[in-house]
């Protein structure tokens, strides 16, 4: 409890130091903020007024620890719920604290693999490589001779990341006391952040989602994803293979090899849509500092991610809508890209789809005064999640995070290579994806795959038609019809031959529907 009330103390002393009082509310609760602020010694050492409201928040986010930090983050990738450039301020925000010590570091070992250290490493080095909010990452050599990384959860981390939380829930359900405020709708985001959280907090969540891409990529030339040591692996640590490449943000390096960095760049953007339309499943943390490339063979440099703590994962709707906006952005439809959001249900259906077209154009159409080369999906994005806002849609979660993803391997490619044309690379895997999800074999993949929903649900058909068929001929105000009792008649044989034909082939699932949709149509449309 004191605790608790000293980080409260805290949090206030930084609110008024930073000047964030002077843009809440008047009214209602924050009134009485404004008389504490006369009675705190922190309103009399306030930051000068020459700074934005965004670099303050940023600097407040700092000064009030990692956790505060990795909350700015996550809402540095909500465009729209916050302004924009607050939203560019926050994605600044960098997540690095002091290591904790390897003898601190040796004891989690031990602990969570019930062993000494000397059992599991022929070699650790006590001094960390890295360090983060979460943890930090350790050398070391196995008895067989592999080179690994050991990443260590910091032991401390659990009990202060349930205070702070426990805080921005308190401070979240504050700010909705005032009307105003509510649809910046702060307390959704901090439930997000604390699942997100949770995630980080059992690195087994890393290491399943490290092995989960390396599979994805295991055939493939372009992108290598180090290995995972599975028997060493626990929630709070985990072993995975050391790489020795050249970071990406090395372009000294880069450019004494004689790297292809045309290659190079085409290949980031080939690896983001493969993840995001192929597999569904991307790595949402894709900065300088997680990026490795091989540059052994320069005209083919291979990429290695790492640090796979953050995922993204989208659903067959969100890919859809996805690849449809961008075609039809690039095709400058917009009447298109508002009627997608209308038939995802996230804008209210009384909304006046020309409005919507409307707003949609015009922060769409001074993108394409561009050269194609210098058009970007990630501000394409950022725009019409900026736009939508203001007809009070609700953008999922997962898409921003791809958004925020995308401007990240964006801004590396054209560091690359300043002439990447990210449409001319990207528009083959669109197309594809889309052709391949109405092609006649991917859906016939869908019925074999929801066979069993169907087998269950069958054999009651035969039985519920009949039951409808006698309820229509024995009502006494109904004159039953030829086409009523040929529908019935027609839904009975495609069910028995449902549950009695063993379907192998394409046409026999064809005639099988023809026969059933013959059927619902005399029986309901006739």
């Amino acid at each position: 409890m004191i605790a608790t009330l000293k980080r409260c103390y805290e949090i206030i002393a930084v609110i008024l130091y930073y000047r964030l009082d002077e843009s809440l509310p008047k009214q209602g609760i924050w009134r009485y903020l404004s008389l504490m602020k006369y009675i705190h010694p922190a309103h009399y050492r306030r930051l000068p007024e020459d700074l934005s409201l965004a670099v303050r928040l940023r600097l407040s986010l700092e000064k009030l620890g990692p956790i505060f930090v990795k909350l700015g983050q996550t809402l540095s990738t909500r465009p729209d719920l916050i302004a924009a450039d607050i939203s560019v301020e926050l994605s600044k925000l960098q997540d690095q604290v002091p290591p904790f010590s390897g003898e601190i570091a040796q004891k989690v070992i031990e602990t969570s693999l019930k062993m000494p250290l000397e059992a599991v490493f022929a070699q650790f080095d006590p001094k960390a490589l890295a360090s983060a909010s979460v943890a930090q990452v350790h050398a070391a050599v196995l008895h067989d001779g592999s080179q690994v990384v050991v990443k260590v959860l910091r032991p401390d981390i659990e009990d202060k990341v349930k205070q702070d939380i426990a805080l921005m829930y308190f401070l979240a359900h504050l700010v909705n006391m005032s009307r105003q405020s509510r649809r910046l709708r702060l307390v959704e985001i901090v439930r997000e952040f604390e699942l997100s959280m949770r995630s980080e907090l059992d690195l087994l969540n890393e290491a399943a989602s490290a092995s989960h891409v390396k599979a994805n990529f295991a055939d493939s030339t372009i992108l290598h994803v180090p290995q995972v040591y599975w028997q060493f692996c626990r929630p709070q640590m985990m072993v995975q293979e050391r790489i020795f490449y050249v970071n990406i943000s090395d372009e000294a390096a880069m450019n004494a090899a004689g790297v292809n960095k045309k290659v190079l760049a085409e290949r980031g953007v080939e690896i983001f849509f493969t993840q995001v339309f192929r597999d569904s499943f991307f790595h949402a943390d894709m900065h300088p500092g997680n990026i490795f490339v091989d540059i052994s063979d320069p005209e083919n440099p291979k990429y290695c991610a790492i640090d796979f703590g953050i995922m993204g994962s989208l659903t067959p709707e969100d890919q859809h809508y996805l690849a449809e906006n961008f075609l039809a952005f690039f095709n400058r439809d917009y009447r298109r890209v508002a009627q997608l959001h209308l038939d995802s249900g996230w804008v209210a259906p009384d909304t006046r789809i020309t409005d919507l077209e409307a707003a949609i154009r015009k922060v769409s159409e001074p993108i394409f005064g561009k050269r194609i080369k210098e058009i970007s999906f990630g501000a394409f994005l950022f725009n019409l999640f900026q736009t939508v806002r203001h007809f009070d849609v609700k953008i999922q979660p997962q898409l921003v995070l791809l958004q925020k993803t995308l401007f990240n391997i964006e801004g590396l490619g054209r560091r690359l290579y300043p002439d990447l044309d990210l449409w001319t690379t990207a528009k083959p895997i669109l197309e594809k994806w889309l052709a391949q999800k109405i092609s006649p074999r991917t859906q016939w993949k869908n019925m074999h795959r929801n066979a069993l929903d169907y087998t269950n649900t069958l054999p009651k058909l035969p039985f519920l038609t009949y039951r409808y068929l006698e309820q229509k001929i024995n009502q006494p105000e109904v004159k039953s019809s030829s086409n009523t009792i040929a529908g019935a008649l027609l839904l009975i044989v495609a069910t028995t031959l449902a549950l009695t034909v063993t379907i192998t082939a394409l046409w026999q699932f064809l005639l099988l529907f023809l026969v059933g949709g013959l059927g619902i149509y005399f029986l309901f449309c006739a």
